[in-house]
């Protein structure tokens, strides 16, 4: 995880397109500033960050079944429940299948596990449309290529 920057899945783990499910893996950095505040003498792993996390595993997701033509942005989030603490050092195993997709937007549930026991889960709604610019469309394709997933990938999943 680099979490300074936002980038939450180190790699992509698998990729099932014809099941529409994903599964991705993030260590949680043992020293991140986000500690410091959060909380002093006692670090966790902000919730917020879990589910930024299983809402990025969606979008690369959506990101692979589009073919990188479209991109994916967080619309909204339901039922979201943290069941235990993250703890810094944590290698998170995080999941996300396609349950609906239809008029611009694509509901998935996603989990994450921390050694096989669940961390959290919720229902992620991403609204999938045109990349605004080209340099955006770009810097996507270099961040897939970071965690394991190429469009060329995403055709042979």
């Amino acid at each position: 995880m680099r979490l300074e920057y936002f980038q939450l899945i180190d790699r992509i783990v698998d990729l099932d397109l014809a099941e529409r499910r994903i599964s991705c893996e993030a260590t949680v950095p043992s020293a991140s500033t986000v500690f410091e505040g959060h909380f002093p003498g006692f670090p966790l792993m902000p919730g917020v960050l879990l589910i930024e996390a299983m809402a990025q595993t969606s979008g690369w997701l959506i990101s692979a079944m589009n073919r990188f033509e479209r991109m994916p942005f967080l619309a909204s989030v339901k039922e979201a429940k943290m069941r235990t603490f993250v703890l810094p050092g944590y290698v998170l195993n995080i999941e996300s299948k396609l349950v609906h997709e239809g008029s611009g937007y694509a509901v998935l549930d996603a989990k994450v596990k921390n050694n096989g026991k669940q961390v959290c889960d919720a229902t992620i709604t991403l609204r999938v449309m045109e990349f605004p610019n080209k340099e955006l469309a770009c810097e996507m394709l270099k961040l897939a290529a970071r965690v394991g997933l190429t469009p060329e990938a995403a055709l042979n999943a």
